[in-house]
């Protein structure tokens, strides 16, 4: 699709055809401004959505990996006691990182698994602080409970999206 728009004159005339430029919709981006979203299409980019996911993951992993090596005095409490509260934050990791990563669900909960082994033995080293096996299991379960939960959500969302578009 092309436009053609006038450059600098002043006044109603006839442009010159040497100042008429033709300006083609070639990014995403200009044609959705020019025509408007199509129906049943998302408003914002993906890429955008992936990259707010992404940050919002890597954000809950830095703050749960102060809470499990900084200073016990600020780690948050709850009534859920310590199982509890470790299930609630790896769930929840699990979940944001399985939704940010969608492509490499097995590569994330691999180093998940990996990651949350390594957070347990680097409380050796942290005063105050014991790594226990149950932690461990507590904490890689649910985070693959997350992760299985967020490829649910995004396998019943893509069958969603395939129905409605095939009626």
């Amino acid at each position: 699709m092309s436009f053609v728009y006038h450059l600098g004159e002043f006044g109603p005339q006839e442009p010159h055809p040497s100042r008429i430029a033709r300006v083609s919709l070639t990014t995403r981006a200009s044609q959705l401004i020019v025509r408007g979203y199509p129906p049943r299409e998302l408003c914002y980019p993906v890429r955008m959505t992936t990259t707010i996911l992404r940050l919002f993951a890597w954000s809950l992993a830095a703050a749960v990996t102060f809470a499990t090596l900084g200073p016990p005095s600020y780690r948050p409490h709850s009534h859920l006691g310590q199982d509890g509260e470790h299930a609630l934050a790896f769930i929840l990791i699990g979940l944001a990182f399985g939704l940010a990563y969608t492509r490499h669900r097995l590569l994330t909960s691999a180093v998940a698994v990996v990651m949350i082994g390594l957070l347990e033995i680097l409380q050796l080293w942290a005063p105050g602080r014991h790594a226990r096996f149950e932690d461990f299991a507590v904490d890689a379960l649910t985070a693959g409970a997350g992760l299985a939960f967020a490829a649910g959500l995004d396998w019943a969302t893509q069958r969603l999206r395939w129905n409605q578009s095939t009626s």
